[in-house]
């Protein structure tokens, strides 16, 4: 059966079930995956935006690297493989079959919830897990059809399930509560993880982090996921300086252009500058306002007083260590001690010998 582009892959899916048929429902796209169906029966799903059952039990720890590898090695030629967890002691049979189906329906949820993904069925298909459990197709639909609804009533925007989670600087509220899962997110959510990073780093079904995702969102922890940004740059327009910037004192330079809209005179074309000469808002400089015929102008600082000018204080005089200061500064001198009452000790030193 070749690729179907007018039916669903809920359809397609069902269709295949009803048929009793064996092998493979591909869905391409994004995130994308496959159903593996036995005579009409789900037996595995898989999905790149899910961790599988290889990837939950070595991140929980339930199973080392080393075994989960040897067992693959040894049983994907013969689908054996979840078989040889059970018989070699690694795994129970009920364990083995409860990651099978929490993997199953956490992948099913995002091969089969994109109406408009094409889809194609390949027949004779099998997964290398093999079989080990079998659960109705509509029993799949329906579950998916759920967590979509479910989703929609906690926080309706689909970008939160694909976009990189970034965490906001500044919580809403004074005081945030945050669930065991939601702190597992927050601490490694770095701006660059997905969701299915986040599934993938801390072993958790890739469903149960989008849950935890929109519940955030919805208390306004995690930022909204960004639009498209436009194609052409943006710029910073600076604000301008307001008054002048320089003493009005001083003199304009030679050759600069009055600031004074007012007494401006328009310039020809042809003598115009190349780039717009800034203008400085404020009073005009002293060059426009000369001053009187009869007052001489002020005479410049001596050379080397760096101390000196319009905006600095003048220098204080300098003196020698020790040096008494100038009467001005001096000020009135303390009253001299006049001095202790010699006839008052002695009438004090005679009423104390009396007491002995």
């Amino acid at each position: 059966m070749g690729p179907t582009r007018t039916l669903a892959p809920g359809d397609l899916l069902a269709r295949v079930a009803g048929a009793r048929q064996t092998g493979a429902l591909v869905v391409k796209g994004h995130p994308g995956g496959a159903v593996y169906v036995l005579e009409g029966r789900v037996l595995y799903a898989e999905s790149p935006a899910a961790p599988g059952v290889g990837e939950l039990l070595t991140s929980s720890g339930r199973l080392a690297g080393r075994t989960w590898q040897s067992a693959l090695d040894l049983g994907t030629s013969t689908a054996r493989v979840g078989r040889l967890l059970v018989e070699q002691g690694h795994l129970t049979q009920g364990e083995l079959e409860l990651c099978v189906l929490g993997a199953t329906y956490d992948a099913a949820y995002f091969v089969l919830s994109d109406d408009a993904a094409p889809a194609e069925f390949l027949a004779g298909a099998m997964h290398w897990l093999g079989p080990v459990v079998h659960i109705d197709a509509a029993a799949v639909e329906r579950e998916v059809r759920r967590r979509i609804q479910l989703l929609d009533e906690i926080f309706p925007n689909p970008r939160i399930d694909v976009a990189p989670v970034i965490p906001v600087t500044r919580p809403p509220r004074e005081r945030v509560t945050v669930t065991a899962p939601q702190w597992e997110v927050l601490v490694h959510a770095d701006g660059q993880r997905t969701p299915a990073d986040l599934a993938q780093l801390l072993g958790r079904a890739g469903y149960a982090i989008i849950a935890e995702l929109r519940r955030m969102a919805a208390a306004g922890l995690i930022e909204p996921p960004e639009t498209k940004a436009p194609e052409g740059p943006e710029f910073v327009r600076l604000p301008h300086p307001r008054g002048a910037s320089v003493p009005v004192s001083r003199s304009a330079p030679a050759g600069s252009v009055p600031a004074s809209p007012a007494s401006a005179s328009p310039v020809p074309a042809d003598s115009a500058p190349a780039s717009p000469v800034p203008v400085i808002s404020g009073p005009e400089p002293a060059a426009r306002n000369p001053p009187p015929v009869g007052d001489p102008p002020p005479a410049p600082p001596p050379p080397g007083d760096g101390n000196a000018g319009m905006n600095r204080p003048p220098r204080l005089a300098r003196r020698k260590p020790g040096a008494k200061l100038p009467k001005e500064f001096a000020g009135e001198s303390p009253p001299a001690h006049q001095g202790a009452d010699e006839v008052l000790l002695k009438r004090i030193r005679t009423a104390l010998r009396a007491l002995r």
